[in-house]
């Protein structure tokens, strides 16, 4: 990559062509074809990447605030942001060489990755690699993805196979499209234009070089410390950001509305209302600490690795909580806006409708569910010594 832009300054490009593809890629249930081209003539759908597979390797503070971007323009947009951007990044830092070279150099790392990477499936130890079977659902921008990711576990003559601590490793399986069955299934309330389908595979060979752990904070490229923090910090950082996006899409359009909104019966506009004004400088102010606590956590963290410091269960708990703390916080100033502005925050096709839709979506993500507070309170308390999923 040759441009010298930062991530907001390219996600910012895509503004024009968001406001127009938005609702096509709703109706199109995957990003269209021009919002595809635009992502990559912006240069964004390799810069999360190791510099060997063509990446700037960005700091978790500027990956916040370019997804920040992108799902302020669109709540899909911004979805693809988190999905397709992380998976081809972890997909390059964790292969091995000759997967590396078969998956992004032979290609030029013009390369797309979506899919899930949740273990839903079995792969059968080969010589070589593995027979892998099995079935995943909501599929995160893999309608445009040029290979999929597919979690599954390993297994040996029928039988799980287990490390010496007694668990399973999880792998993630990089698949071609063309080795991929999609049964679709994406008919949802919100974020429509991701193309999150379900797909599966039925005893496909898998080399071993096209496989790696899921949770691996050893790559075998690139040099920023986020790539020794392993997928699950970057994964929720993308979820933070993005609800944060999409909230401050519909604070900043409430605000807009809010000048020339007349509701019946009232003298003035909404603006004028001191209830509103309270609320609207309460949920700014509720977003502002909301997106500082992210953006400190992951970067201290992140400032502490490239140091030299461990990876705590204590530090991997704190950027979990940001997470999940910014998603509440998300939530509640959607809803808030979506009353505030009434009535024309129903109308189909509207930011404000599209944004309600995709946030109440998003947010049933199990990644940020109320567990994560419960896992990471035990490691507060002194009651676990480590949850390996947070």
């Amino acid at each position: 990559m040759t441009s010298t832009m930062t991530g907001p300054e390219r996600a910012r490009t895509l503004r024009d062509m968001t406001a127009v593809e938005a609702p096509a890629c709703e109706e199109a249930r995957t990003l269209t074809d021009r919002a595809v081209s635009s992502l990559w003539a912006s240069g964004l759908m390799q810069w999360a990447n190791p510099s060997a597979a063509g990446g700037d390797e960005p700091s978790f503070t500027e990956m916040i605030d370019t997804w920040i971007e992108l799902a302020w323009q669109d709540g899909s947009l911004g979805w693809i942001g988190i999905a397709n951007l992380p998976s081809a990044a972890a997909c390059a830092a964790y292969l091995p060489d000759e997967g590396f070279a078969e998956v992004f150099t032979e290609h030029g790392n013009d390369v797309t990755v979506g899919g899930q990477f949740f273990p839903n499936g079995a792969g059968e130890r080969v010589e070589g690699g593995y027979r892998l079977t099995g079935a995943w659902n909501f599929g995160s921008g893999t309608g445009h993805a040029h290979y999929v990711a597919a979690g599954f576990l390993p297994m040996e003559n029928g039988e799980m196979v287990v490390d010496a601590d007694g668990m399973p490793p999880l792998l993630v399986a990089v698949v071609p499209r063309d080795e991929v069955v999609f049964t679709d299934g994406w008919h949802v309330q919100g974020l429509k234009g991701t193309g999150s389908y379900d797909y599966n595979v039925t005893d496909v060979f898998v080399p071993e070089t096209r496989t790696f752990e899921l949770f691996s904070r050893d790559p075998h490229r690139g040099d920023s410390a986020v790539f020794r923090m392993g997928l699950m910090p970057v994964t929720a950082a993308g979820h933070a950001s993005w609800a944060l996006g999409v909230a401050k899409s519909m604070l900043d359009d409430v605000q807009d509305l809010a000048v020339t909104k007349v509701r019946m019966g009232d003298d003035g506009s909404i603006a004028n209302r001191t209830t509103f004004q309270r609320d609207l400088a309460h949920h700014t102010a509720m977003w502002k600490a909301a997106r500082l606590l992210v953006v400190d956590t992951f970067a201290d963290v992140e400032a502490a690795v490239a140091s030299g410091q461990e990876l705590t269960p204590t530090r991997r708990a704190d950027m979990r909580v940001a997470a999940t703390y910014a998603t509440d916080a998300s939530r509640e100033i959607v809803q808030w806006a979506h009353l505030a502005a009434g009535t024309s925050a129903i109308r189909q096709g509207s930011r404000l409708e599209r944004a309600f839709r995709d946030l109440y979506t998003g947010t049933q993500h199990v990644f940020i569910g109320e567990k994560t507070y419960t896992d990471a309170a035990r490691i507060y308390l002194g009651l676990i010594d480590d949850q390996f999923g947070l």
